[in-house]
Protein backbone atom coordinates (compact mmCIF):
# COMPACT_ATOMS: atom_id res chain seq x y z
CA UNK A 1 0.00 0.00 0.00
CA UNK A 2 1.03 3.41 -0.62
CA UNK A 3 1.43 6.80 0.97
CA UNK A 4 -1.14 9.27 2.28
CA UNK A 5 -1.05 12.85 1.15
CA UNK A 6 -3.48 15.71 0.97
CA UNK A 7 -4.95 16.59 -2.42
CA UNK A 8 -3.81 20.13 -1.83
CA UNK A 9 -0.52 19.36 -0.14
CA UNK A 10 0.62 17.41 -3.17
CA UNK A 11 0.22 20.35 -5.55
CA UNK A 12 3.76 21.67 -5.31
CA UNK A 13 5.92 23.44 -7.85
CA UNK A 14 8.61 21.18 -9.26
CA UNK A 15 11.44 22.01 -11.58
CA UNK A 16 12.08 19.72 -14.54
CA UNK A 17 15.46 18.92 -12.99
CA UNK A 18 13.66 17.41 -10.02
CA UNK A 19 12.49 14.54 -12.17
CA UNK A 20 15.78 14.12 -13.96
CA UNK A 21 17.64 13.68 -10.69
CA UNK A 22 14.92 11.84 -8.86
CA UNK A 23 14.53 14.88 -6.57
CA UNK A 24 10.77 14.45 -6.36
CA UNK A 25 11.38 12.30 -3.30
CA UNK A 26 12.23 15.46 -1.34
CA UNK A 27 8.72 16.80 -1.92
CA UNK A 28 7.02 14.01 -0.01
CA UNK A 29 5.01 15.45 2.87
CA UNK A 30 4.49 14.68 6.53
CA UNK A 31 1.33 12.62 5.94
CA UNK A 32 3.17 10.45 3.44
CA UNK A 33 5.97 9.72 5.90
CA UNK A 34 3.42 8.89 8.58
CA UNK A 35 1.73 6.44 6.19
CA UNK A 36 5.03 4.70 5.54
CA UNK A 37 5.53 4.37 9.29
CA UNK A 38 2.03 2.95 9.74
CA UNK A 39 2.74 0.28 7.12
CA UNK A 40 6.02 -0.60 8.80
CA UNK A 41 4.35 -0.95 12.20
CA UNK A 42 1.51 -2.93 10.63
CA UNK A 43 4.14 -5.26 9.20
CA UNK A 44 5.43 -6.01 12.70
CA UNK A 45 1.92 -6.94 13.87
CA UNK A 46 1.50 -9.05 10.74
CA UNK A 47 4.67 -10.98 11.54
CA UNK A 48 3.42 -11.61 15.10
CA UNK A 49 0.02 -12.82 13.83
CA UNK A 50 1.73 -15.20 11.38
CA UNK A 51 4.00 -16.67 14.04
CA UNK A 52 1.02 -17.13 16.37
CA UNK A 53 -0.94 -18.91 13.62
CA UNK A 54 1.95 -21.31 12.94
CA UNK A 55 2.39 -22.05 16.65
CA UNK A 56 -1.31 -22.57 17.41
CA UNK A 57 -1.82 -24.73 14.31
CA UNK A 58 0.82 -27.18 15.55
CA UNK A 59 -0.14 -27.57 19.23
CA UNK A 60 -2.12 -30.83 19.64
CA UNK A 61 -5.63 -30.19 20.94
CA UNK A 62 -5.51 -26.44 20.46
CA UNK A 63 -5.04 -26.85 16.69
CA UNK A 64 -8.41 -28.62 16.51
CA UNK A 65 -10.12 -25.70 18.25
CA UNK A 66 -8.25 -23.35 15.91
CA UNK A 67 -9.50 -25.17 12.80
CA UNK A 68 -13.06 -25.62 14.06
CA UNK A 69 -13.46 -21.98 15.05
CA UNK A 70 -13.01 -20.71 11.48
CA UNK A 71 -15.80 -23.05 10.30
CA UNK A 72 -18.40 -21.63 12.68
CA UNK A 73 -21.34 -19.94 10.95
CA UNK A 74 -21.76 -16.15 10.96
CA UNK A 75 -25.26 -14.66 11.14
CA UNK A 76 -26.61 -11.12 11.18
CA UNK A 77 -30.32 -11.71 10.65
CA UNK A 78 -33.49 -9.68 10.32
CA UNK A 79 -36.27 -12.27 10.32
CA UNK A 80 -35.22 -14.95 7.84
CA UNK A 81 -32.81 -12.64 6.02
CA UNK A 82 -29.14 -13.16 6.89
CA UNK A 83 -26.86 -10.36 5.70
CA UNK A 84 -23.85 -12.66 6.04
CA UNK A 85 -25.11 -15.22 3.56
CA UNK A 86 -23.68 -16.41 0.29
CA UNK A 87 -25.86 -18.24 -2.26
CA UNK A 88 -28.45 -18.80 0.46
CA UNK A 89 -25.97 -20.32 2.94
CA UNK A 90 -24.53 -18.61 6.05
CA UNK A 91 -20.92 -17.53 5.76
CA UNK A 92 -18.36 -19.19 8.01
CA UNK A 93 -16.03 -17.09 10.14
CA UNK A 94 -13.25 -17.73 7.62
CA UNK A 95 -15.47 -16.70 4.70
CA UNK A 96 -16.49 -13.57 6.59
CA UNK A 97 -12.83 -12.61 7.03
CA UNK A 98 -11.87 -13.44 3.44
CA UNK A 99 -14.97 -12.09 1.67
CA UNK A 100 -16.22 -9.28 3.93
CA UNK A 101 -13.29 -7.91 5.92
CA UNK A 102 -10.93 -8.30 2.97
CA UNK A 103 -13.43 -6.36 0.85
CA UNK A 104 -12.75 -3.48 3.25
CA UNK A 105 -9.03 -4.05 2.70
CA UNK A 106 -9.53 -3.80 -1.06
CA UNK A 107 -11.74 -0.74 -0.50
CA UNK A 108 -8.74 1.04 1.04
CA UNK A 109 -6.62 -0.13 -1.90
CA UNK A 110 -9.20 1.40 -4.25
CA UNK A 111 -9.09 4.70 -2.33
CA UNK A 112 -5.33 4.61 -2.47
CA UNK A 113 -5.21 3.91 -6.20
CA UNK A 114 -7.65 6.75 -6.93
CA UNK A 115 -5.62 9.21 -4.84
CA UNK A 116 -2.33 8.10 -6.38
CA UNK A 117 -3.75 8.59 -9.89
CA UNK A 118 -5.14 12.04 -9.03
CA UNK A 119 -2.35 13.60 -6.97
CA UNK A 120 0.20 10.95 -6.02
CA UNK A 121 3.04 8.96 -7.56
CA UNK A 122 0.80 7.76 -10.41
CA UNK A 123 -0.35 11.27 -11.38
CA UNK A 124 2.76 11.92 -13.47
CA UNK A 125 3.55 9.31 -16.10
CA UNK A 126 7.28 10.01 -16.04
CA UNK A 127 7.70 9.84 -12.26
CA UNK A 128 5.56 6.68 -12.09
CA UNK A 129 7.04 4.84 -15.06
CA UNK A 130 9.99 3.21 -13.26
CA UNK A 131 7.92 1.49 -10.50
CA UNK A 132 5.18 0.70 -13.03
CA UNK A 133 7.64 -1.13 -15.28
CA UNK A 134 9.23 -2.82 -12.26
CA UNK A 135 5.81 -4.01 -11.12
CA UNK A 136 4.96 -5.34 -14.59
CA UNK A 137 8.20 -7.32 -14.70
CA UNK A 138 7.57 -8.43 -11.13
CA UNK A 139 4.24 -9.93 -12.21
CA UNK A 140 5.25 -11.47 -15.55
CA UNK A 141 8.35 -13.36 -14.41
CA UNK A 142 6.94 -15.06 -11.27
CA UNK A 143 3.82 -16.20 -13.14
CA UNK A 144 5.95 -17.41 -16.06
CA UNK A 145 8.29 -19.41 -13.82
CA UNK A 146 5.37 -20.90 -11.90
CA UNK A 147 3.73 -22.03 -15.15
CA UNK A 148 6.99 -23.59 -16.38
CA UNK A 149 7.31 -25.55 -13.14
CA UNK A 150 3.67 -26.62 -13.02
CA UNK A 151 2.83 -27.59 -16.60
CA UNK A 152 0.73 -30.74 -16.62
CA UNK A 153 0.06 -30.65 -12.87
CA UNK A 154 -3.15 -30.14 -10.89
CA UNK A 155 -1.89 -26.92 -9.32
CA UNK A 156 -1.28 -24.82 -12.44
CA UNK A 157 -4.41 -22.80 -11.55
CA UNK A 158 -2.37 -21.18 -8.77
CA UNK A 159 -0.09 -19.36 -11.22
CA UNK A 160 -1.10 -15.93 -9.89
CA UNK A 161 -0.06 -16.74 -6.30
CA UNK A 162 3.57 -15.46 -6.54
CA UNK A 163 2.74 -12.23 -8.41
CA UNK A 164 1.95 -10.14 -5.29
CA UNK A 165 4.11 -7.85 -3.13
CA UNK A 166 3.16 -7.33 0.51
CA UNK A 167 3.88 -3.68 1.25
CA UNK A 168 3.43 -3.99 5.02
CA UNK A 169 6.07 -6.73 5.32
CA UNK A 170 8.50 -5.17 2.85
CA UNK A 171 8.31 -1.70 4.40
CA UNK A 172 8.70 -3.37 7.78
CA UNK A 173 12.09 -4.66 6.61
CA UNK A 174 13.04 -1.18 5.39
CA UNK A 175 11.99 0.26 8.75
CA UNK A 176 14.53 -1.96 10.52
CA UNK A 177 17.28 -0.18 8.57
CA UNK A 178 15.92 3.23 9.59
CA UNK A 179 17.15 6.44 7.98
CA UNK A 180 19.85 4.63 6.02
CA UNK A 181 17.17 3.85 3.43
CA UNK A 182 16.72 6.78 1.01
CA UNK A 183 13.13 8.01 0.98
CA UNK A 184 13.11 7.65 -2.80
CA UNK A 185 13.56 3.86 -2.44
CA UNK A 186 10.61 3.69 -0.05
CA UNK A 187 8.51 5.61 -2.58
CA UNK A 188 9.71 3.31 -5.39
CA UNK A 189 8.71 0.20 -3.43
CA UNK A 190 5.40 1.68 -2.28
CA UNK A 191 4.36 2.78 -5.78
CA UNK A 192 5.43 -0.58 -7.18
CA UNK A 193 3.16 -2.29 -4.65
CA UNK A 194 0.21 -0.09 -5.64
CA UNK A 195 0.63 -1.12 -9.29
CA UNK A 196 1.03 -4.71 -8.09
CA UNK A 197 -2.32 -4.38 -6.30
CA UNK A 198 -3.96 -3.17 -9.52
CA UNK A 199 -2.66 -6.29 -11.26
CA UNK A 200 -3.99 -8.47 -8.43
CA UNK A 201 -7.42 -6.84 -8.65
CA UNK A 202 -7.57 -7.48 -12.41
CA UNK A 203 -6.58 -11.13 -11.92
CA UNK A 204 -9.19 -11.66 -9.19
CA UNK A 205 -11.92 -10.04 -11.31
CA UNK A 206 -11.00 -11.97 -14.45
CA UNK A 207 -10.21 -15.45 -13.14
CA UNK A 208 -11.88 -15.94 -9.78
CA UNK A 209 -15.53 -15.33 -10.53
CA UNK A 210 -17.93 -18.27 -10.24
CA UNK A 211 -21.47 -18.78 -11.56
CA UNK A 212 -22.67 -15.34 -12.61
CA UNK A 213 -26.13 -14.17 -11.52
CA UNK A 214 -27.15 -11.34 -13.84
CA UNK A 215 -29.96 -10.15 -11.55
CA UNK A 216 -27.60 -9.48 -8.66
CA UNK A 217 -25.11 -7.83 -11.04
CA UNK A 218 -27.94 -5.55 -12.16
CA UNK A 219 -28.80 -4.66 -8.56
CA UNK A 220 -25.12 -3.94 -7.84
CA UNK A 221 -24.91 -1.74 -10.95
CA UNK A 222 -27.91 0.28 -9.72
CA UNK A 223 -26.19 0.74 -6.36
CA UNK A 224 -22.98 1.91 -8.05
CA UNK A 225 -25.03 4.30 -10.21
CA UNK A 226 -26.54 5.79 -7.03
CA UNK A 227 -23.03 6.29 -5.63
CA UNK A 228 -21.82 7.92 -8.87
CA UNK A 229 -24.82 10.25 -9.05
CA UNK A 230 -24.56 11.06 -5.35
CA UNK A 231 -20.86 11.87 -5.53
CA UNK A 232 -20.59 13.32 -9.04
CA UNK A 233 -23.85 15.21 -9.58
CA UNK A 234 -25.34 15.79 -6.13
CA UNK A 235 -21.93 16.41 -4.47
CA UNK A 236 -22.88 14.34 -1.41
CA UNK A 237 -19.99 14.50 1.08
CA UNK A 238 -21.44 12.30 3.84
CA UNK A 239 -19.21 9.29 4.46
CA UNK A 240 -22.19 7.42 5.93
CA UNK A 241 -23.88 7.59 2.51
CA UNK A 242 -20.98 5.81 0.80
CA UNK A 243 -20.59 3.26 3.60
CA UNK A 244 -24.29 2.28 3.68
CA UNK A 245 -24.89 2.20 -0.07
CA UNK A 246 -21.50 0.52 -0.49
CA UNK A 247 -22.51 -2.20 1.97
CA UNK A 248 -25.61 -2.94 -0.12
CA UNK A 249 -23.49 -3.08 -3.29
CA UNK A 250 -21.07 -5.48 -1.55
CA UNK A 251 -23.96 -7.83 -0.66
CA UNK A 252 -25.23 -7.89 -4.24
CA UNK A 253 -21.74 -8.52 -5.64
CA UNK A 254 -21.15 -11.25 -3.03
CA UNK A 255 -24.19 -13.12 -4.33
CA UNK A 256 -23.61 -12.33 -8.02
CA UNK A 257 -20.71 -14.73 -8.53
CA UNK A 258 -18.12 -11.95 -8.87
CA UNK A 259 -15.63 -12.00 -6.01
CA UNK A 260 -16.88 -9.49 -3.39
CA UNK A 261 -13.49 -7.84 -2.90
CA UNK A 262 -13.97 -6.29 -6.34
CA UNK A 263 -16.97 -4.44 -4.91
CA UNK A 264 -14.65 -2.73 -2.43
CA UNK A 265 -12.51 -1.34 -5.24
CA UNK A 266 -15.48 -0.19 -7.35
CA UNK A 267 -17.12 1.54 -4.38
CA UNK A 268 -13.85 3.32 -3.56
CA UNK A 269 -13.69 4.77 -7.08
CA UNK A 270 -17.09 6.41 -6.45
CA UNK A 271 -15.98 8.28 -3.30
CA UNK A 272 -15.45 12.01 -4.03
CA UNK A 273 -11.92 13.39 -3.93
CA UNK A 274 -12.98 17.05 -3.78
CA UNK A 275 -13.56 18.72 -0.38
CA UNK A 276 -16.54 20.99 0.33
CA UNK A 277 -14.33 23.93 1.33
CA UNK A 278 -11.24 25.09 -0.48
CA UNK A 279 -8.31 25.76 1.89
CA UNK A 280 -8.75 29.52 1.46
CA UNK A 281 -12.35 29.45 2.65
CA UNK A 282 -11.38 27.14 5.51
CA UNK A 283 -8.70 29.59 6.73
CA UNK A 284 -11.19 32.47 6.57
CA UNK A 285 -13.70 30.56 8.72
CA UNK A 286 -11.03 29.72 11.29
CA UNK A 287 -9.78 33.29 11.44
CA UNK A 288 -13.31 34.62 11.80
CA UNK A 289 -14.12 32.22 14.64
CA UNK A 290 -10.82 32.43 16.49
CA UNK A 291 -11.02 36.25 16.69
CA UNK A 292 -13.80 35.88 19.26
CA UNK A 293 -11.32 34.43 21.75
CA UNK A 294 -9.26 37.10 23.45
CA UNK A 295 -5.67 36.38 24.42
CA UNK A 296 -6.49 37.65 27.92
CA UNK A 297 -8.94 34.79 28.36
CA UNK A 298 -6.39 32.06 27.53
CA UNK A 299 -5.59 31.31 31.17
CA UNK A 300 -9.28 31.01 32.07
CA UNK A 301 -9.93 28.69 29.12
CA UNK A 302 -6.94 26.58 30.08
CA UNK A 303 -8.53 25.76 33.44
CA UNK A 304 -11.03 23.46 31.74
CA UNK A 305 -14.17 25.48 32.51
CA UNK A 306 -17.42 24.67 30.72
CA UNK A 307 -17.88 26.60 27.48
CA UNK A 308 -20.77 28.99 27.11
CA UNK A 309 -23.13 28.77 24.12
CA UNK A 310 -21.26 31.36 22.07
CA UNK A 311 -17.88 29.70 22.64
CA UNK A 312 -19.33 26.32 21.70
CA UNK A 313 -20.81 27.81 18.53
CA UNK A 314 -17.46 29.32 17.49
CA UNK A 315 -15.57 26.08 18.11
CA UNK A 316 -18.25 24.03 16.36
CA UNK A 317 -17.79 26.21 13.26
CA UNK A 318 -14.06 25.42 13.31
CA UNK A 319 -14.75 21.70 13.81
CA UNK A 320 -17.29 21.62 10.97
CA UNK A 321 -14.96 23.51 8.64
CA UNK A 322 -12.09 21.12 9.49
CA UNK A 323 -14.27 18.18 8.47
CA UNK A 324 -15.23 19.84 5.19
CA UNK A 325 -11.73 20.83 4.06
CA UNK A 326 -10.68 17.16 3.87
CA UNK A 327 -12.22 15.20 0.99
CA UNK A 328 -14.28 12.07 1.81
CA UNK A 329 -11.70 9.99 -0.08
CA UNK A 330 -8.79 11.15 2.08
CA UNK A 331 -10.80 11.10 5.29
CA UNK A 332 -11.94 7.51 4.75
CA UNK A 333 -8.47 6.40 3.72
CA UNK A 334 -6.83 7.92 6.79
CA UNK A 335 -9.55 6.58 9.10
CA UNK A 336 -9.49 3.04 7.72
CA UNK A 337 -5.74 2.49 7.46
CA UNK A 338 -5.26 1.82 11.19
CA UNK A 339 -8.24 -0.59 11.18
CA UNK A 340 -6.88 -2.42 8.14
CA UNK A 341 -3.21 -2.47 9.19
CA UNK A 342 -3.69 -3.30 12.86
CA UNK A 343 -6.82 -5.48 12.79
CA UNK A 344 -8.03 -6.81 9.45
CA UNK A 345 -4.73 -7.88 7.89
CA UNK A 346 -3.32 -9.46 11.10
CA UNK A 347 -6.66 -11.27 11.61
CA UNK A 348 -6.53 -12.49 8.01
CA UNK A 349 -2.99 -13.74 8.54
CA UNK A 350 -3.89 -15.47 11.81
CA UNK A 351 -6.84 -17.21 10.15
CA UNK A 352 -5.05 -18.23 6.95
CA UNK A 353 -1.38 -18.76 7.80
CA UNK A 354 -1.90 -21.73 10.12
CA UNK A 355 0.00 -24.63 8.51
CA UNK A 356 0.10 -28.06 10.14
CA UNK A 357 3.77 -29.06 9.91
CA UNK A 358 4.05 -32.05 12.27
CA UNK A 359 3.18 -34.71 9.68
CA UNK A 360 4.62 -32.90 6.67
CA UNK A 361 7.34 -34.51 4.57
CA UNK A 362 10.38 -32.16 4.52
CA UNK A 363 10.70 -32.86 0.79
CA UNK A 364 7.41 -30.97 0.28
CA UNK A 365 9.12 -27.60 0.52
CA UNK A 366 11.49 -28.40 -2.38
CA UNK A 367 8.91 -29.98 -4.64
CA UNK A 368 5.49 -29.43 -6.15
CA UNK A 369 3.55 -26.23 -5.64
CA UNK A 370 5.70 -25.11 -2.70
CA UNK A 371 8.83 -25.07 -4.85
CA UNK A 372 7.02 -23.34 -7.73
CA UNK A 373 5.86 -20.55 -5.40
CA UNK A 374 9.27 -20.15 -3.73
CA UNK A 375 11.00 -19.90 -7.12
CA UNK A 376 8.36 -17.45 -8.32
CA UNK A 377 8.68 -15.20 -5.27
CA UNK A 378 12.45 -15.32 -4.75
CA UNK A 379 13.78 -15.64 -8.32
CA UNK A 380 10.88 -14.43 -10.47
CA UNK A 381 10.16 -11.28 -8.49
CA UNK A 382 13.82 -10.29 -8.23
CA UNK A 383 14.62 -10.85 -11.92
CA UNK A 384 11.39 -9.27 -13.15
CA UNK A 385 11.55 -6.09 -11.04
CA UNK A 386 15.28 -5.55 -11.50
CA UNK A 387 15.41 -6.33 -15.23
CA UNK A 388 12.45 -4.16 -16.18
CA UNK A 389 13.71 -1.31 -13.98
CA UNK A 390 17.19 -1.56 -15.52
CA UNK A 391 15.80 -1.50 -19.07
CA UNK A 392 13.57 1.49 -18.25
CA UNK A 393 16.51 3.55 -16.96
CA UNK A 394 18.95 2.43 -19.67
CA UNK A 395 16.42 3.42 -22.36
CA UNK A 396 16.18 6.84 -20.64
CA UNK A 397 12.44 6.46 -20.11
CA UNK A 398 12.70 7.32 -16.40
CA UNK A 399 15.43 8.43 -13.96
CA UNK A 400 16.96 6.42 -11.14
CA UNK A 401 15.52 7.07 -7.66
CA UNK A 402 17.42 9.79 -5.83
CA UNK A 403 20.44 8.72 -3.70
CA UNK A 404 20.29 5.14 -5.02
CA UNK A 405 22.33 2.79 -7.18
CA UNK A 406 21.74 -0.54 -8.90
CA UNK A 407 22.85 -2.56 -5.86
CA UNK A 408 20.13 -0.87 -3.80
CA UNK A 409 17.55 -1.39 -6.56
CA UNK A 410 18.53 -5.06 -6.65
CA UNK A 411 18.05 -5.36 -2.87
CA UNK A 412 14.63 -3.69 -3.04
CA UNK A 413 13.73 -5.96 -5.97
CA UNK A 414 14.44 -8.91 -3.70
CA UNK A 415 12.11 -7.43 -1.06
CA UNK A 416 9.41 -7.42 -3.75
CA UNK A 417 9.35 -11.20 -3.32
CA UNK A 418 7.61 -10.85 0.05
CA UNK A 419 4.21 -11.81 -1.30
CA UNK A 420 2.45 -12.87 1.87
CA UNK A 421 -1.03 -11.27 2.28
CA UNK A 422 -2.33 -11.13 -1.30
CA UNK A 423 -0.51 -14.38 -2.15
CA UNK A 424 -2.38 -16.14 0.68
CA UNK A 425 -5.58 -14.52 -0.52
CA UNK A 426 -5.14 -15.78 -4.10
CA UNK A 427 -4.12 -19.22 -2.82
CA UNK A 428 -7.42 -19.42 -0.94
CA UNK A 429 -9.31 -18.40 -4.07
CA UNK A 430 -7.45 -21.05 -6.08
CA UNK A 431 -7.75 -24.05 -3.75
CA UNK A 432 -9.82 -23.10 -0.70
CA UNK A 433 -13.22 -24.39 -1.84
CA UNK A 434 -12.24 -27.83 -3.10
CA UNK A 435 -12.06 -31.32 -1.65
CA UNK A 436 -9.26 -32.94 0.38
CA UNK A 437 -6.84 -32.94 -2.57
CA UNK A 438 -7.21 -29.19 -3.12
CA UNK A 439 -7.01 -28.45 0.60
CA UNK A 440 -3.71 -30.36 0.67
CA UNK A 441 -2.52 -28.17 -2.22
CA UNK A 442 -3.64 -25.11 -0.26
CA UNK A 443 -1.59 -26.19 2.76
CA UNK A 444 1.48 -26.75 0.55
CA UNK A 445 0.87 -23.39 -1.17
CA UNK A 446 0.80 -21.65 2.23
CA UNK A 447 4.08 -23.33 3.12
CA UNK A 448 5.63 -22.06 -0.12
CA UNK A 449 4.29 -18.54 0.46
CA UNK A 450 5.64 -18.34 4.02
CA UNK A 451 9.00 -19.87 3.08
CA UNK A 452 9.41 -17.81 -0.10
CA UNK A 453 8.45 -14.57 1.63
CA UNK A 454 10.84 -15.33 4.51
CA UNK A 455 13.74 -16.08 2.13
CA UNK A 456 13.07 -12.94 0.06
CA UNK A 457 12.81 -10.81 3.20
CA UNK A 458 16.03 -12.13 4.73
CA UNK A 459 17.99 -11.83 1.48
CA UNK A 460 16.62 -8.34 0.88
CA UNK A 461 17.60 -7.26 4.39
CA UNK A 462 21.12 -8.69 4.09
CA UNK A 463 21.67 -7.03 0.70
CA UNK A 464 20.32 -3.68 1.88
CA UNK A 465 22.35 -3.69 5.09
CA UNK A 466 25.45 -4.29 2.96
CA UNK A 467 24.77 -1.84 0.13
CA UNK A 468 23.10 1.07 1.94
CA UNK A 469 25.24 3.99 3.13
CA UNK A 470 26.26 4.10 6.78
CA UNK A 471 24.20 7.27 7.38
CA UNK A 472 21.06 8.85 5.98
CA UNK A 473 21.36 10.35 2.50
CA UNK A 474 18.09 12.28 2.68
CA UNK A 475 17.68 15.62 4.36
CA UNK A 476 14.41 14.75 6.03
CA UNK A 477 12.93 17.03 8.68
CA UNK A 478 12.44 15.66 12.14
CA UNK A 479 8.90 14.53 12.91
CA UNK A 480 7.11 14.80 16.19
Amino acid sequence: MSTHASDHDRKVDLNPSDFESGGFAHHIFYSARQALRHHATGGNILILATVCALVVANIPGINTLYSDFWNQEMRLQVGDFNIFSHAGHPMTVLQFINDALMALFFFTIGLEIKREVLVGELSSFRQALLPIMGAIGGMIFPVGLFILLSLGTDYIDGAAIPMATDIAFSLGVLAILGSRVPLSLKIFLTTLAVVDDIGGIIVIAAFYSTHIDLAFIGYAAIGLAILIVGGGLMKIQSKIFYVLVGGVVWFFVLNSGIHPTIAGVLIAFCVPSVPVYAPGKYVKIIRSSIRHFNEADDEELGQGKLLNHEEMDWLKKIESASDKVISPLQDLEDSLHPVVNYLIIPLFAFANAGIYLLDMNPVTIISGISLAIIVGLVVGKFVGIFLFSWLTVKLRLAPMPDHSNWKMIGAVSMLGGIGFTVSLFIANLSFGDGGPAELALLNDAKLGIVAGSLIAGLLGYVLLSRFLPAASQDDEPEEE
